[in-house]
């Protein structure tokens, strides 16, 4: 019977041991495993809008009689006081081309201010061959109080594009960060 109740004890000890761990691992798991790892997977397969990145500008084979609407749009988060735009509204380009366009960013305060922008490309068929050189995406930003930047954007779309697809959106949404 005591050997019984030990026996008990050692199952019931390692049933709360698992039963505590388990949401213990799936939390590490959740914040700081997966957010790196899902990074990758979209910045690969362009899952989720995410634009991919070219570090020189490469050469294509450009399809001058293929002609892309590029539409440039911009939003902020709530309690980001800056005003953030593009500065043209949409391009025609030319897939195999590298374009430089840019957005305008005015701090309304009297305060410096810390952003980052996230970009979207809609459709998410077209992220993967929508690709950056320069962009101010790649940093935070810093606005000093009252201050007016032009930020620029330098891209290219990837002639493997699917010849479906006739019009891409670029957006950004800046975020207020901390420090």
């Amino acid at each position: 019977m005591v050997t019984d109740m030990k026996q008990n004890n050692k199952i019931t000890k390692g049933f709360w041991i698992k039963l505590v761990s388990a949401p213990i691992l799936m939390f590490v798991f959740a914040v700081f495993i997966m957010p790196p790892i899902y990074d990758v997977f979209c910045e690969i397969t362009g899952f989720n809008g995410t634009t991919g990145r070219v570090e020189a500008e490469q050469q294509y084979e450009v399809e001058e009689e293929r002609k892309v609407e590029v539409s440039f749009f911009a939003m902020t988060m709530p309690g980001f006081p800056v005003q953030f735009g593009p500065k043209v509204n949409s391009m025609q380009v030319v897939p195999g081309k590298f374009y430089t366009t840019s957005y305008i960013a005015k701090n309304n305060t009297d305060k410096e201010v810390i952003g980052q922008a996230i970009p979207s490309v809609a459709p998410t068929d077209a992220a993967l061959y929508f690709k950056k050189l320069e962009c101010f995406c790649f940093n935070r930003q810093v606005f000093k109080p009252h201050e007016e930047i032009e930020m620029s954007l330098r891209f290219v779309v990837e002639p493997e594009m699917d010849e479906r697809i006739k019009d891409v959106s670029l957006s950004y949404n800046f975020f207020k960060l901390e420090s």
